[in-house]
């Protein structure tokens, strides 16, 4: 079991305890958002940093129902 700790840009966003470590160019979701792990830095054997890059959701893209 090592410990991840995925990073967006300089901010933490998740730290899990897992079996094995994401790789790179992999698609991951994180709290409901998609994304892709741009690199792994290996800290100590049992200590990962995973940075990624989340996709930005467009709030303003809704779905128009029409009444007739």
């Amino acid at each position: 079991m090592v410990n991840v700790v995925y990073y967006e840009k300089s901010d933490i966003l998740l730290s899990q305890l897992l079996n094995e470590v994401p790789s790179e160019g992999q698609g991951i979701k994180i709290k409901g958002r998609k994304g892709v792990v741009l690199r792994v830095e290996r800290i100590n054997e049992k200590k990962f940093h995973v940075h990624v890059e989340l996709m930005k959701e467009d709030k303003n893209k809704k779905e128009v129902i029409k009444k007739k």
